[in-house]
């Protein structure tokens, strides 16, 4: 079992390209990711039908492992809290809404997942991803 990623942004082509960089990291469909961004007309935005059909699905896929979402800013919040009320009880209780930075928490997700942990250490080293960054530039 590996728990799915669900990531929301505001813009197609931000969430398309942090997948492309993050699927670099780990073996080529080890982990099933669903990209919700981008508003139905291709401008800007989310949409909460949109992210609760990239939960099931990232579910589904995960065989019971369950989902981690990742998602960039402001409404992205909001609209995935309304998904969640639009997905099945057993899916949402199987999904952790991570508060990780977009970029740097999906590499780590993606890299956790493909080897099999659990979602919620995926989603609390998701969390922590900053931290080496963090690091870094603190000790210059």
């Amino acid at each position: 079992m590996t728990v799915g990623i669900v990531v929301v942004s505001h813009s197609r082509a931000l969430a398309d390209a942090a997948v492309a960089l993050a699927a670099e990291m780990v073996p080529a469909g080890s982990v099933p990711v669903r990209v919700a961004a981008g508003a139905p007309d291709m401008s800007f935005g989310t949409d909460a039908a949109e992210i609760a059909a990239a939960i099931q699905a990232a579910d589904g896929a995960s065989d019971g492992a369950g989902v981690v979402v990742l998602l960039d800013l402001g409404s992205a919040i909001l609209s995935t809290q309304l998904a969640l009320d639009l997905v099945p009880a057993d899916v949402r209780d199987r999904t952790i809404v991570s508060p990780a930075p977009l970029v740097e928490g999906l590499v780590v997700a993606m890299i956790n997942a493909s080897i099999g942990t659990p979602r919620e250490r995926v989603a609390a080293d998701a969390s922590g991803a900053l931290q080496p960054k963090q690091s870094q530039l603190a000790a210059d």
